[in-house]
C-alpha cells in the first residue's frame, strides 16, 4: 500500500489514516484509490469489524480534493475524475462493519463529504467542517448535499452549503453532526475505546443492525417501519429464547461493572 495512506490493526481494529500532512492530506487522485482500495480490502478481511478513520497531523482530517493536481490537469473539471464505483466513500460505506471517523483537524468539503461517509464522527477541539463547493464552483458528487440537509435539517445545511463558511467543532456537536468533542490527545483513546465497546456486540447483529438503520434512513418513515419488521422477523426466528436469557444475564452483570 501507499505511502499517502496507513493501516494499523489491532485486534479487530483497524486505524486508517488519511497521510499527507504535508498538503492537508488533500484527496489526491492516488489518495482516494488508496482508500477505496484499501476499504474493500478490509471489508474482505474477516478479522476487521470495525475501522478508526483519520487524519494524520493535527491540522487536518483532509482539506477535500487535491486542486493543486486539478488545476495541474488543465481542462474543465469532470465529476466522473471522481465518482466512479470504486471512489473512497463508494467503498467505505461497502464496509459492512461500523466507521468511527476521528476528525483530528478540519474536514473541507470534498474531506466533509468523506467524514460524513462514516457511521461515527468523534471530533477534536480543533476539528472544523466547511462545505466549500459553491466557493471554487463546483457541486457535490459523494452524497454532500443529500445527507447534510437529513442530518442536520434544511435550513442548517444551507447556510452552511451557500455561505461556505466553517463550523466549529464546538458547534457540530450542538448541531448533532458529532457525538462528542474532546481533546486532540484523547481524540484516538476515546475513538478505540468506542470501537471495543462496539466489538462486544454479537458480530451478525453488529452489522446486520448497522445495515438496518442505513437503510430505513434512506426511505420514507412508513417503508422505513415495514422494513424493520422484514428484517427483524428474518433475524429474531435465528435466535433462541435460552441464548436470549444467557446474553441479557451478561448485558446487566456488564451494566454494573460500569456504574
Amino acid at each position: 500500500m501507499s505511502d499517502v495512506l496507513l493501516i494499523e490493526k489491532e485486534g479487530n481494529i483497524a486505524t486508517v489514516t488519511l497521510n499527507r500532512p504535508e498538503a492537508m492530506n488533500a484527496l489526491s487522485r492516488e489518495l482516494r484509490a488508496a482508500i477505496a482500495v484499501t476499504f474493500d480490502e478490509l471489508e474482505a478481511d474477516p478479522d476487521v469489524r470495525v475501522v478508526i478513520l483519520t487524519g494524520a497531523g493535527e491540522r487536518a482530517f483532509t482539506a477535500g480534493l487535491d486542486l493543486k493536481e486539478l488545476g495541474a490537469g488543465g481542462g474543465n473539471f469532470s465529476a466522473q475524475d471522481t465518482v466512479t464505483d470504486k471512489d473512497p466513500v463508494t467503498s467505505i460505506g461497502k464496509f459492512s462493519g461500523p466507521v468511527i471517523g476521528a476528525i483530528n483537524g478540519v474536514a473541507i468539503t470534498g474531506g466533509f463529504e468523506l467524514a460524513l461517509a462514516c457511521d461515527v464522527l468523534v471530533a477534536s477541539e480543533n476539528a472544523r467542517f466547511a462545505d466549500t463547493h459553491a466557493r471554487v464552483g463546483i457541486l457535490p458528487g459523494w452524497g454532500l448535499s443529500q445527507k447534510l440537509s437529513r442530518l442536520l435539517g434544511i435550513y442548517r445545511a444551507k447556510e452552511l452549503s451557500l455561505t461556505g463558511n466553517f463550523l466549529s467543532a464546538e458547534r457540530a456537536y450542538e448541531w448533532g453532526l458529532v457525538n462528542r468533542v474532546v481533546p486532540q490527545a484523547d481524540l484516538l483513546p476515546t475513538c478505540k475505546q468506542l470501537a471495543n465497546d462496539m466489538l462486544s456486540v454479537l458480530p451478525d447483529a453488529l452489522n446486520t443492525y448497522k445495515a438496518l438503520i442505513d437503510e430505513g434512513f434512506a426511505q420514507n418513515f412508513g417503508d422505513a417501519l415495514k422494513t424493520e419488521l422484514r428484517v427483524s422477523a428474518e433475524a429474531n426466528k435465528k435466535v433462541q429464547s435460552s441464548a436470549i436469557a444467557e446474553r441479557r444475564e451478561g448485558i446487566q452483570k456488564r451494566g454494573k461493572s460500569q456504574v
